[in-house]
């Protein structure tokens, strides 16, 4: 029997891999238009709502992001849906014992991480069935205005990467066509699932030194690690408001951070992941060529 998956944000970073990851397990896939569509009325009849919506931009989540995620945990809670939300690790904060697991507490104290804390929480208090696919940052092949796309491969045609923090401190990483796949695939298993949720997507723990190797390995040649020009995010704050946002959440990028992948590999014991350098390899190709294998 056809399950159907309403795909919120269908054009953006998790949303696009998700609309694939779904189609390619055939499920029936529905996207979202936000200028056309009833949200109540969208949700009717589907098994699963995959949560891509965000803000466009930092400046904008002390208005929008948890009033946004409360109208999704209701409509769904009324539907009978599941929702599956990329989370992040925000929530943690540098006090969180690493490797984050399910139970790690979230004691996340700045303004940015506490929205989003406060974001999941509207799942718990609707009683919304829900799965968090807890992930560290994207690795993707699009330039979509993640960290890696756009800031710290960008330099890379010189030979080296940009890297924003400690270059030593191990960092978690998440390729996004496999978020996608262990996205669909907790669905699948949802009804074995508990009410809510908490599930970390290990993905690679790769300091910045060890991303440039891996990306010296995929692609043949030698590739340096220079700092991230924070200078200029700062010179550019005060006509660009999102760039405040980016230096709060700056300490993430020099915190040792692990993400506990013990919890996705109990509940699916045959995902495999994609190899780190195969990974790499793809996002560094032609975005046509990565969009269209």
């Amino acid at each position: 029997m056809s399950q159907t998956a309403l795909i919120l944000g269908g054009s953006g970073r998790f949303g696009r891999h998700a609309t694939r990851a779904f189609s390619d397990a055939g499920w029936q896939v529905r996207q979202f238009d936000r200028q056309t569509d009833d949200l109540e009325r969208a949700m009717i009849g589907a098994d699963v709502v995959l949560m891509g919506w965000n803000p466009a931009g930092y400046h904008l989540w002390d208005k929008q992001l948890v009033p946004l995620h409360d109208r999704v945990a209701r409509s769904a809670r009324r539907a009978g849906s599941t929702v599956i939300v990329p989370g992040n690790v925000y929530v943690y904060g540098p006090d969180a014992p690493s490797p984050w697991r399910p139970d790690t507490p979230h004691l996340v104290q700045n303004p940015l991480g506490r929205l989003r804390r406060e974001a999941e929480a509207r799942y718990r208090h609707h009683g919304t069935r829900t799965i968090i696919l807890r992930c560290g940052d994207f690795i993707d092949g699009v330039d979509s205005g993640n960290w890696f796309e756009s800031h710290i491969v960008k330099p890379l045609p010189k030979g080296f990467i940009r890297y924003p923090g400690d270059p030593n401190a191990p960092h978690s990483w998440a390729w996004l066509p496999d978020a996608a796949r262990a996205a669909v695939a907790l669905a699948e298993i949802r009804d074995r699932l508990s009410d809510f949720e908490d599930v970390p997507f290990e993905g690679y723990t790769l300091s910045g030194n060890d991303l440039a190797a891996a990306i010296s390995r995929s692609l043949g040649r030698p590739v340096a690690v220079k700092p991230f020009q924070w200078g200029l995010v700062r010179l550019l704050r005060p006509v660009m408001p999102m760039m405040a946002g980016l230096i709060e959440m700056r300490y993430l990028w020099s915190l040792p951070q692990r993400l506990d992948g013990a919890r996705l590999a109990d509940l699916l014991p045959d995902f495999k992941p994609t190899p780190p350098e195969a990974a790499l390899r793809a996002a560094l190709a032609d975005p046509v060529e990565t969009l269209a294998a």
